[in-house]
């Protein structure tokens, strides 16, 4: 049995079954746009989003606090109204994208260059 103090940190495996993200891991984007749109909902803290492909992504709203984007392609992605709290961005691809003002420019680049996790600051 996993502890339960751990259960919020633990990412959610590639089979997670949520069909938001399943459209994520398949490369679909502008289905998982067209169907945020009409507003359905989905859960995407603590996925695994490594090496996906993200741009043209619609994140508004949407929160990805202790997300895992290793070697993602985020580039023009505007997070500014997402959450990333815990989120870890080693080795992305960030040009172009926007973040939320709670999050330091080095806080980001730590986050790229060793895979901290990002803290937010108030």
């Amino acid at each position: 049995m996993q502890n339960p103090a751990t259960l919020n940190t633990t990412l959610r495996p590639l089979t997670y079954p949520d069909p938001m993200y399943q459209l994520l891991r398949d490369g679909d984007i502008l289905e998982f746009n067209r169907r945020k749109k009409a507003g359905q909902a989905c859960d995407l803290t603590h996925c695994d989003l490594r090496s996906l492909d993200l741009r043209g992504i619609d994140a508004t709203g949407l929160d990805f606090s202790h997300c895992y984007f290793r070697n993602a392609n985020l580039r023009g992605v505007d997070f500014t109204q997402s959450r990333l709290e815990g989120a870890s961005l080693n080795d992305a691809k960030i040009a172009g994208a926007y973040f939320p003002p709670e999050l330091s420019g080095s806080e980001i680049a730590l986050s790229v260059e060793h895979g901290m996790r990002m803290r937010y600051t108030t």
